[in-house]
């Protein structure tokens, strides 16, 4: 029986979480759907992650009003997917921050991308008619900015490619808490359909480099104390290598795509295949695995069409 493609199965609502991790920063999870975190300083709040609606993007800022009523001045996106910044306007936030490179992705494939994320996630998508349009940041940076919200300093930074080739994270050194996007998950598949492997290795060490106390996932729980932090760093990195390592041997040996999904599946189902969205990630994690191990450097744009076809050719 063929599987319900990515995650048009998947209707029930999640259990949310609302955590602080550190002095007045704040996770907001739900059960491996994409996470949210908050920033609170002395004068205003910033917003990590928009989700895919304004309709969801009300639950963050319920659980934000329960604890502070300092108005959102700043919205930081740290990266362009669909499921993270289409429900930026609920916010008002005066300022919408995002690397240069994650905006010219929305430039670039940002519409495919919610047409795409659309069919991929439809309970997401719940609510859909109240965007008014694709995310644009109001302000942008190359490898590093910090904003001031009032005296709590916060970094914003590029450390290199990951999930995207615009990932982004989000350093406050006051209490060494990091806010990372889908560059570290946690119990959660990585999706690696937009990714580059051989580079998302050395970006996780750049984040373990400075040793947080805690970190705010892309999807899961959130990880405070180090033992947590280091564990979910190290599996995040092992997820993708063993993506990419049964890929790239039967790419590289002129096999086909669907030799090496099989070769993946052999490796990553004993250990990944209770991850949260496992089987929605591994089609597109194969697919772009198979073109970098042949030498294509910029991830193919993914479209509806494109998505359909390559889930029927792999998990149909």
């Amino acid at each position: 029986m063929a599987k319900a493609f990515a995650s048009a199965g998947d209707m029930e609502e999640k259990q949310i979480s609302f955590s602080e991790i550190g002095r007045d920063l704040w996770a907001f999870t739900a059960e491996g759907d994409p996470n949210s975190g908050v920033i609170i300083g002395d004068d205003s709040v910033m917003i990590v992650e928009a989700q895919a609606t304004p309709r969801l993007a009300e639950k963050v800022i319920h659980e934000v009003r329960q604890i502070t009523d300092k108005p959102i001045s700043h919205l930081v996106l740290t990266h362009y997917h669909a499921v993270r910044v289409l429900g930026a306007s609920a916010y008002h936030a005066p300022n919408i921050i995002m690397s240069e490179k994650a905006r010219s992705m929305v430039v670039e494939r940002g519409q495919e991308d919610w047409d795409s994320e659309f069919g991929r996630f439809p309970r997401l998508f719940q609510g859909h008619e109240s965007i008014p349009g694709l995310t644009w940041p109001t302000t942008t940076f190359n490898d590093r900015m910090t904003v001031y919200l009032g005296k709590r300093r916060v970094d914003l930074m590029f450390l290199g490619r990951a999930h995207t080739a615009g990932d982004i994270v989000i350093h406050v050194p006051d209490e060494n808490v990091m806010f990372t996007g889908d560059i570290v998950e946690y119990h959660s598949a990585c999706y690696c359909g937009d990714g580059h492997f051989a580079d998302w290795g050395p970006t996780l060490e750049r984040i373990r480099a400075f040793d947080p106390a805690a970190i705010a996932p892309g999807r899961g729980d959130a990880l405070v104390g180090k033992k947590m932090v280091d564990a979910a760093l190290t599996n995040t990195a092992d997820f993708v290598a063993s993506t990419y390592r049964p890929v790239a041997r039967i790419a590289q040996g002129g096999g086909t795509l669907k030799e090496a999904w099989d070769a993946c599946r052999a490796e990553c189902d004993p250990k990944f295949s209770d991850y949260a969205i496992y089987e929605h990630c591994l089609p597109f994690n194969v697919a772009r695995a198979y073109d970098e191990a042949l030498g294509i450097d910029t991830p193919r744009i993914w479209t509806a069409e494109r998505d359909r076809e390559m889930w029927e050719s792999l998990q149909g």
